[in-house]
């Protein structure tokens, strides 16, 4: 069997395929950007196609000649209007499947039941199955609330919510009940129904065995972590309006992506139509279980895939690329040589953010970060999703990768802070007879008067941090290389 999987690098399909490759399925993914899965660990076992559901003529080509598809794209977080954004994809993907003869896509949807009103995002997902289904192609949905894992959007909401929360306010959304399932389950789950004949053209609910509203959730998870128990204060006027600003300034989520989620924990979402053969909810990892498992991959370091390496702007421009051309760049450069080889230079530079921090002036960082969550951006608690590894697309604190070159010694950032413009951070190492010259270079397009404003402000603070930045990280691996050498 030959399978296309949608959305490879986003949470699930960056977990599925791994796990379909080991089942001996033939896997094609396929991606906007075909550069995000290079530093992929099972890269040299797949096809990758560059296509995109939003634009259908790019739709054919990638299924061509496959069996079946996993339909894992969702626009939250990407398009201001998701909902249409998410219509226009299932159409185009629906029509291409048609017209190369797909026998079946399997869709991984949300929750909801079908007499009630439900949030723009659990709506979304409806209409998305509906959609899918409209077509000839066999469609099996799959209907999942809360997934549990390491590096799930809902999960980094319930961890960081409890952790920062000693004592937590109580809005009528936290008493909602909910089915979650573990990301273990979901993956099975997917696994089986492609194989499975039963399931073509079936809808199922999964879920967990508990049903547990989400002040549950978060006092297990206490339990769990080895927290004390969390004290809730009823406070009425504590609305869905407030809530996710306040979930964004406690947990990783800014507040437009926490909105639409805060938005669907309104209604309960528990299983109501049958689950897949052979996997009774009963039977399933219990909560407290998904959560220590969750857990242990965190403090193992052993993270696959996080909610937040989704692309936030896909296919962003990249300052060398012709859009920019004639485009005003402010840019600062820092240069220094060191006695420390291109490789050890490399390391301390892709040691930059997460616990590290910036190497100069870290509260300056972070006061940053915290009025980037203020007015509503992601801020630094993104963190990493390995203090050493880092892959093309994921992101880091409030920075994306968008360019990891391990043989030419390069990293780029794009910065995803609330900022005027668009702007880069880029690490470039060249070898020299004593060493290693590392250059260091900040990059700015500003958007406009403010954009210009923006930059000339900030001199004063960038000055000093990048300078001091770059000699830190040279420091730094020398260190690491005389350490080597003494070893």
């Amino acid at each position: 069997m030959k399978v296309l999987v949608t959305g490879a690098t986003g949470y699930i399909g960056g977990r599925l395929v791994p796990r379909l490759l080991d089942g001996g399925v033939e896997v094609r993914c396929m991606t906007r950007d075909p550069n995000r899965l290079a530093l992929a660990p099972w890269r040299d076992r797949v096809e990758v196609v560059a296509a995109d559901a939003l634009d259908h003529w790019t739709l054919p080509p990638a299924l061509e000649g496959c069996d079946a598809a996993f339909y894992l794209i969702h626009s939250m977080g990407r398009a201001k209007d998701f909902a249409s954004a998410d219509r226009r994809a299932a159409a185009s993907f629906r029509d291409a499947a048609e017209d190369v003869g797909l026998q079946r896509i399997v869709y991984l949807g949300g929750l909801g039941a079908p007499e009630t009103r439900l949030s723009e995002h659990l709506e979304s997902r409806r209409e998305v199955a509906g959609i899918l289904k409209s077509g000839r192609t066999p469609v099996t949905v799959l209907s999942a609330a809360v997934i549990i894992g390491s590096g799930s959007m809902s999960f980094e909401m319930i961890r960081h919510l409890t952790e920062v929360l000693a004592i937590m306010m109580r809005p009528r959304w936290i008493r909602t009940r909910c089915q979650p399932i573990g990301i273990r389950n979901v993956l099975a789950i997917l696994i089986s129904v492609l194989d499975d004949p039963a399931s073509v053209d079936r809808e199922y609910d999964i879920g967990g065995p508990d049903i547990l509203t989400y002040e549950e959730m978060m006092q297990a998870y206490a339990e769990v972590a080895g927290l004390r128990r969390r004290l809730v204060v009823p406070l009425p006027i504590f609305s869905a309006r407030l809530s996710p600003w306040f979930v964004g300034l406690a947990t990783p989520l800014p507040a437009d992506m926490a909105r639409p989620l805060i938005e669907s924990v309104s209604h309960d979402v528990i299983v109501r139509k049958p689950s897949p053969p052979g996997f009774n909810p009963l039977d399933m990892l219990s909560y407290r279980e998904s959560v220590r498992l969750a857990l242990v991959r965190i403090f193992y370091l052993s993270v696959e895939t996080r909610w937040s390496d989704a692309v936030a702007r896909p296919a962003a421009p990249m300052p060398g690329d012709p859009i920019w051309a004639g485009e005003k760049m402010h840019v600062d450069r820092r240069m220094i040589e060191s006695a420390a080889a291109p490789d050890d230079l490399l390391w301390a530079v892709t040691r930059i953010g997460g616990d590290v921090g910036y190497y100069a002036l870290n509260w300056a960082w972070r006061v940053r970060g915290w009025i980037d969550q203020v007015v509503g951006g992601v801020g630094l608690r993104r963190g990493r999703r390995h203090p050493e590894e880092l892959r093309v697309g994921e992101s880091l604190d409030f920075f994306r990768v968008v360019e990891m070159d391990l043989l030419r010694h390069r990293l780029t950032l794009q910065a995803e802070m609330k900022v005027p413009g668009t702007a880069w951070l880029e690490w470039s190492i060249e070898e020299t007879p004593e060493g290693s010259r590392l250059t260091q270079l900040a990059r700015m397009s500003p958007r406009g008067l403010l954009g210009r404003l923006y930059w000339y402000a900030m001199l004063p603070f960038h000055a000093p941090i990048f300078k001091l930045m770059v000699r830190r990280m040279a420091r730094t691996a020398e260190r690491r290389a005389e350490t080597q050498t003494r070893g």
